[in-house]
């Protein structure tokens, strides 16, 4: 196989990228040197990150948007401009991103907000996103359970319909049928940009002309994309958008939701209490403009810190970069896998609109045991239905062993994995013929 990238990445030393990374210098299992391939489920931290969250609690520790002291100023100036760095890296205003636990965390604000509309809170300006009997909102067979659940439970509450595009045997999402299932009483279209699952990366243009073709909002999950792809909010035309730290570099316990401005001032608040509020009495309360309406109580200042520093660090390296980066790391995955008898990948099979998310069984063994084997040899991929039980049902399967990648991922990598996953079948003893008859 042709190397891919081994000495650049855009501009930068790769080397001087990897080192970055201090946890990617340990050994595990018997000494081995740590593969990690689990960047699709969490990535991890470089030093920027790691420092960032450790100085705002070394030295500026501090509630921020209260107190006149010059901590609680200095951790606000901190808070506000990682906002700030994070809605660059997006194509965002800042004003348009607010605050969250994690990416479920926001499309959960999102639907616990249409659902207080949908309840007649939020004036007149609110009634653009009320929820009713014979409305309907739109997914994807491809969605994680955090994109499908919560949609789930608003239909539930409000008495609307749940309906969903279905996936091709590539582990697309079926675009054709964009007119035939989003109609005109569809509300709400909500679908993820780049499969935790499959990978396949989803062309945004069409949804958004079909959502605003019949008036519905459009909810995009870039959980997978902001990491690893260039992605501007704005240029996309989508209404709102969820992304979490932790796999674009970031701390765990943050993420974003962003909307456009005009939505998110239209929009009733998801949670109650703190500083959302403007004026309270004792018989009502009126809220804050956002994004500050929708951060309800002490937010998680320090990782909110390191996540603006995540953020700022893939800027540097460029966006362009890492994709490319990405596209060649997947292509040696693909092409690898695609060596190895008895193991096939779940999702498209070429490099192209897809991301270094790599799910594949390996015939006659239990992604588990495929999982340990792996663990076994240094190599840390994730295993189980990844949260995405429907889509998994689609092709047939009750789970997949999955690789993923991120800037810090090397040939040396992949070549180690692909090696160990070449043991797999000899190890427990399965043929082609045994593989058939488990």
């Amino acid at each position: 196989m042709a190397l891919v990238m081994t000495e650049k990445l855009g501009t930068h030393e790769f080397a001087a990228v990897r080192a970055d990374f201090p946890l990617l210098a340990r050994n595990v299992r018997d000494g081995r040197p740590l593969v990690y391939l689990d960047s699709a489920a969490t990535a991890q931290k470089p030093e920027v990150v790691i420092d960032a969250e450790q100085d705002f609690y070394l030295h500026h520790n501090a509630a921020v948007h209260r107190g006149a002291h010059q901590l609680a100023e200095e951790a606000t100036e901190l808070f506000e401009r990682a906002r700030e760095s994070v809605a660059a890296l997006v194509g965002a205003d800042p004003g348009e991103i607010v605050w969250t636990g994690n990416a479920t965390g926001a499309i959960n604000v999102l639907a616990h907000a249409i659902g207080h509309a949908s309840l007649g809170r939020g004036g007149a300006a609110a009634q653009r996103f009320a929820l009713a009997p014979g409305d309907e909102v739109v997914v994807t067979g491809a969605e994680h359970h955090s994109n499908l659940i919560p949609w789930q439970e608003l239909c539930a509450r409000t008495g609307a319909t749940l309906r969903w595009i279905p996936v091709s045997d590539e582990g697309r999402i079926l675009t054709n049928r964009l007119e035939d299932i989003v109609t005109d009483r569809c509300r709400v279209l909500a679908f993820t940009h780049a499969s935790n699952v499959t990978g396949a990366v989803t062309p945004v243009a069409p949804f958004v002309a079909r959502a605003h073709d019949v008036g519905a909002l459009t909810v995009l999950d870039a959980c997978q994309s902001v990491p690893n792809l260039p992605v501007d909010l704005h240029a996309l035309g989508v209404d709102f958008a969820v992304f979490s730290g932790h796999k674009m570099l970031g701390p765990t316990g943050v993420g974003a939701l962003y909307g456009r401005r005009e939505l998110l001032e239209a929009l009733p608040p998801a949670n109650y209490g703190g500083l959302m509020v403007e004026v309270v009495t004792m018989e009502s309360a009126t809220y804050s403009m956002p994004p500050q309406r929708f951060e309800a109580g002490t937010q998680m200042v320090a990782q909110a810190v390191g996540m603006g520093a995540a953020a700022e660090y893939l800027r540097e390296l460029g966006m362009d970069a890492v994709a490319e980066h990405e596209r060649g790391i997947t292509g040696r995955l693909l092409g690898g896998i695609a060596e190895l008898d008895g193991v096939r990948v779940i999702g498209p099979t070429t490099s192209d609109q897809r991301l270094a998310v790599v799910s594949f069984v390996v015939d006659g063994v239990h992604a588990h045991d495929v999982g340990q084997l792996l663990d076994d040899a240094g190599v840390a991929v994730r295993v189980g239905h990844h949260c995405a039980q429907p889509l998994h049902r689609r092709f047939g399967i009750a789970a997949t062993a999955r690789a993923s990648a991120s800037v810090y991922t090397n040939e040396a990598d992949v070549d180690t994995f692909l090696e160990a996953l070449g043991r797999v079948r000899g190890f427990f003893g399965v043929s082609d013929r045994t593989a058939v008859a488990r």
